[in-house]
């Protein structure tokens, strides 16, 4: 680096540095010297690859906490016991805890063995996207590089933990599809690109417009490696250009050009092809034909063979009945609305892509989840599968789903059901975590835990002048305080001092306590003694400003369908905090009234303290109109702009549609008492993906 900058440079950077401004972009290679791929898209916040995987983005990876195991009866299980999962949080802590491959729930079972991977992450333009009865369905506000960077650092570890002989789809529009082209030529190699697949999105028909109306989006499909696997799938003959469906056809049987041997046995006779041209199979291929009856020799056509000979009946072969699928894919719809969720990829287009690049038993992966159909069709078809998404809607949708996928459709026969009960599958959070269960835990799955929540890396048998430390964050030590052992003690100056009177000598600069925040005296984050500062990593978890380069950021559920699939990423970790929800159930004539008077998150605006107002963090409502005190199973969805009293001018505006929930002095949810068993599950969801549930008897 130093033999490629003059000293006048070295001599203004220098003078840049001390002065606090920005480096020119010219001495960006100079300085950070990386190898170049052949080209490479460049843009604003491009981060390098290699800060990405030790966390220098600020995003850490995360343990998951088991919310319920569905199905959960032994011979559901796959035979090694893997269940497939549902994920609740954002994709990119979840990827790097699968990276990372130490939380004991995924450990050495999805790192490297994800076969394939398929992904429709939100377009990401500000378009609005229409529904199927026309009404603005949703939104996808992130743009530019801002977008581009979100799906590149999700793509690179995708990569990573794809098997060798893998494979990956991505679904994108118009807008940034061929920007994402070049970065994914950059992560996965472009030799390693198969196809640019087109495929159907919403149909508009538009009028005065100064363009074409866009009638398709792409999926770029791309494998680890050359050793890649691939099945080829067969669809219903169809007429090229219209798209009908068409019936096999005879064709003569010769080709263009010359080719060695030209003679073949086609019933007993040795026949030349026409001149100039060459038979189209080989001889065990015609042989094949002929007990198939698909040969026959055309009496009305005549023609010259490679000897100017005249040869009466032409050779013709019959068409098969099915087709390769080539990478047009407009016979398929290109979104549907069974689920009533926005953007639901059709179970024809998944199964397609499943049967193409995986086998029984394989593991496939999308991380932006959606409605499930990923997941659906891999159950259906056998394959193991893992989902995530930072959606409360569409966890909820997607165990729907899985639960009651006996109901749904027989992927080869639609007017059929499916028939058969999912295999077990667990449903976890991430990045979320019920305080009761983390501290309900076994003292080991417990120091597991903790210790992936705070990027500790654990040590074993490791002793400081005699005391027990459990890992180290960094190049520091770290204890945690056994609370289940000291009931009745807590983590004050005398144990500190206890501590201190032991290591003092051998450590310096800091040293780390895990505690829960009750047993902690301290209000500071931490106390120093002699030079070296304890400090105090509480739970719940208040981020600690001197631990982290990146201010802490809550993951935000849409109060708008509109926005649901907006692109929101969560940094560190919280715990749940339920809303306070006062509500009453009124029977009204053939209606059922669930009336909301109170509804208020436990979080603050600022640091000043103030409680936020009431109504103002309500998402959405959901409701299991027949609870069979099991499993919640989501029948109604009211997001919080649909229970306004008055209707904000700009529906679209956060801030208005914030101002009109606080001004709201009640929410009333009308149910049909026909819908309506005797017990039903609500389900409060307020914008942090924290919930208040209460069973309502309905008389």
């Amino acid at each position: 680096m130093e033999g490629k900058l003059t000293k006048a440079q070295k001599d203004y950077i220098v003078k840049l540095l001390q002065e606090g401004r920005d480096l020119p972009d010219e001495f960006r290679y100079l300085l950070f010297p990386s190898k170049q791929n052949e080209y490479e898209l460049i843009y604003a916040g491009k981060i390098r690859k290699e800060d990405l995987i030790a966390n220098e983005d600020g995003v850490f990876p995360v343990p998951l906490q088991v919310d319920k195991v569905f199905n959960g009866e032994e011979h559901k299980q796959f035979e090694d016991g893997w269940r497939n999962m549902i994920i609740f949080g954002d994709n990119l802590q979840f990827l790097k805890t699968v990276y990372e491959n130490k939380d004991p729930l995924i450990k050495d079972k999805v790192k490297g063995k994800v076969q394939l991977i398929y992904i429709d992450p939100p377009f990401g333009t500000g378009d609005e996207y229409d529904g199927n009865k026309g009404q603005s369905a949703y939104s996808a506000k992130r743009k530019g590089a801002d977008f581009v960077e979100f799906l590149r650092r999700r793509l690179i570890l995708l990569n990573e933990i794809l098997a060798d002989d893998g494979s990956i789809f991505v679904r994108l529009d118009y807008h940034f599809g061929h920007y994402m082209k070049a970065i994914i030529d950059e992560i996965f190699g472009k030799n390693n690109f198969r196809n640019e697949i087109v495929i159907n999105r919403f149909k508009r028909q538009l009028r005065d417009l100064n363009q074409f109306n866009v009638a398709t989006d792409s999926i770029f499909f791309y494998t680890k490696g050359d050793a890649s696997f691939f099945n080829e799938v067969e669809i219903g003959r169809l007429c090229t250009f219209c798209g009908m469906k068409r019936e096999p056809q005879w064709r003569g049987m010769s080709s263009p050009g010359l080719r060695n041997p030209p003679e073949r046995i086609i019933f007993g006779r040795e026949l030349l092809p026409p001149k100039g041209r060459h038979w189209s199979y080989t001889q065990e291929r015609i042989n094949q034909f002929v007990e198939e009856k698909r040969i026959r020799i055309n009496e009305e056509i005549n023609y010259k063979d490679l000897k100017g000979k005249k040869i009466k009946g032409l050779p013709e072969y019959l068409q098969t009945e099915n087709i390769p699928v080539d990478s047009n894919w407009t016979d398929l719809k290109g979104y549907v609305f069974a689920s009533s969720y926005p953007t639901e990829n059709p179970e024809e287009l998944l199964q397609r892509v499943l049967l193409s690049a995986s086998e029984k038993g394989d593991l496939v992966m999308d991380v932006f989840g959606g409605s499930g159909t990923t997941a659906a069709v891999a159950e259906k078809l056998g394959r193991r599968w893992i989902t995530c998404d930072i959606g409360k809607l569409s966890y909820y949708t997607m165990q729907k789903r899985i639960l009651t996928i006996q109901d749904s459709k027989d992927l080869n026969n639609p007017k059929k059901k499916h028939g058969k009960k999912s295999k077990s599958f667990i449903a976890a959070q991430l990045g979320l975590y019920d305080l009761g269960k983390v501290f309900d835990l076994q003292e080991l799955k417990y120091k597991e835990f903790v210790m992936g929540l705070f990027e500790v890396e654990p040590l074993k048998n490791q002793k400081i002048s005699g005391f027990e430390v459990d890992g180290k964050k960094g190049e520091y030590y770290v204890k945690i305080f056994q609370h289940w052992k000291f009931k009745g003690s807590s983590v004050d100056e005398t144990y500190l001092k206890s501590i201190h009177s032991v290591i003092s000598k051998k450590v310096s600069g800091r040293f780390y306590i895990i505690a829960p925040a009750n047993y902690v005296d301290f209000l500071t984050d931490y106390h120093e003694i002699e030079g070296i500062r304890y400090y105090f990593l509480k739970i719940p978890y208040q981020v600690i400003k001197d631990l982290h380069k990146t201010p802490f950021q809550k993951l935000r559920q849409p109060q708008s369908k509109k926005n649901v699939n907006d692109l929101e990423e969560t940094i560190g970790f919280h715990f749940i905090r339920q809303p306070e929800v006062k509500s009453k159930v009124v029977t009204k004539g053939e209606k059922i009234i669930i009336k909301v008077d109170e509804f208020r998150s436990h979080y603050y605006k600022g640091e000043e303290g103030e409680v936020l107002d009431n109504f103002e963090t309500l998402a959405m409502v959901l409701i299991d109109t027949s609870y069979n005190d099991k499993e919640f199973i989501m029948e109604k969805v009211y997001f919080a702009d649909e229970l306004l009293t008055k209707k904000p001018k700009e529906a679209e505006n956060e801030d208005n549609l914030r101002k009109e929930l606080k001004e709201q002095k009640d929410i009333s949810i009308m149910l049909d008492k026909n819908e309506v068993e005797k017990r039903i599950l609500v389900v409060y969801v307020d914008i942090y993906g924290n919930e208040f549930k209460e069973i309502l008897t309905i008389k």
